[in-house]
């Protein structure tokens, strides 16, 4: 069945080149109506936004651009207000924004660990935010948050946006399960492209193929009426891949073994990995250890 947006409204992040301009361009392509957002001066939009927006015209589709700053709340409700008086509605939220500030730990200034975070997690939050009731009174809404490798596995001298982009894989969580009942998908890209944020740091051969055209396909599944939730999709050079979260079933130690040293002697088999399994929520977590405590303990949970 081909994928397709006609009627939707989308607003994308961090547009006005890129990862962004590419998600832009094929969710107009495919019928989207879409809000160019890219960081403007002086409340006008950044000329890169506007480019866009005259390059989705000009293959006939619809959009406006968009100059907020995903770190101000009040500037990204603006947004959305406009896009709702706009188009009647927003349906698709794409968080794809950001910025970097690398530097080793040691080295790092804390404004730039603050100020990475702030235009991520916050800005990803803020946009959330700002189209989660509409969402939730039309019983539907598909929503990306854009992680990263380094956050998901780490990167030396990504402290900042690590931090940042693991956060991506909480608020999913959280958000999945909160928007489940109204329709709302929340997933996660962890994509790796060549974008201004990552030149000089590919060598040739490697950053030819690593276009943003190669990630977006898996943007538009992530966002389409039958996407799935609380997927973590990675993306690059046209491979798509997911990641797993799992935890070991635990083993359970009686009082008298337990000590960091029983912990270090049976470690291999606390962490062994192909034990592993996903599980749906923090509680059930919570009951999992209970409920093995209690089966050790010979005691009957009511």
């Amino acid at each position: 069945m081909t994928i397709h947006f006609h009627g939707r409204v989308a607003i994308v992040t961090g547009a006005g080149s890129g990862l962004g301009r590419s998600h832009a361009l094929r969710l107009a392509a495919r019928g989207a109506k879409v809000v160019v957002n890219d960081l403007g001066r002086n409340g006008a939009p950044s000329e890169n936004a506007l480019k866009v927006v005259e390059e989705i015209r000009a293959g006939g589709g619809t959009a406006m651009a968009d100059p907020a700053d995903v770190a101000d709340f009040e500037q990204v409700s603006a947004m959305a207000t406009r896009a709702a008086k706009e188009f009647g509605r927003v349906d698709i939220l794409v968080n794809n924004a950001g910025v970097l500030r690398d530097k080793t730990f040691a080295k790092m200034e804390m404004a730039d660990f603050e100020f990475v975070i702030r235009v991520h997690l916050i800005g990803s939050a803020n946009c959330t935010k700002a189209v989660w009731a509409g969402m939730r009174e039309r019983n539907y809404g598909r929503i990306v948050l854009t992680s990263s490798a380094s956050g998901i596995y780490g990167n030396f001298g990504q402290a900042n946006y690590g931090a940042a982009k693991a956060g991506m894989i909480g608020l999913m969580n959280v958000l999945h399960l909160e928007g489940a009942k109204n329709d709302i998908r929340v997933n996660v890209l962890a994509p790796t492209a060549r974008t201004g944020m990552t030149e000089g740091l590919l060598p040739p051969v490697a950053a030819e193929l690593m276009t943003p055209e190669s990630v977006t396909p898996g943007v538009l599944f992530l966002v389409s009426e039958n996407a799935p939730s609380r997927v973590i999709l990675g993306a690059g050079a046209g491979v798509f891949a997911v990641t797993h979260i799992g935890e070991t079933p635990g083993v359970y130690l009686e009082e008298s073994e337990r000590t960091p040293e029983t912990i270090a002697a049976r470690f291999a088999e606390i962490s062994d990995a192909q034990t592993a399994e996903p599980l749906k929520d923090a509680f059930a977590q919570t009951m999992k250890f209970v409920a093995a405590a209690a089966k050790a303990k010979g005691v009957k949970l009511e």
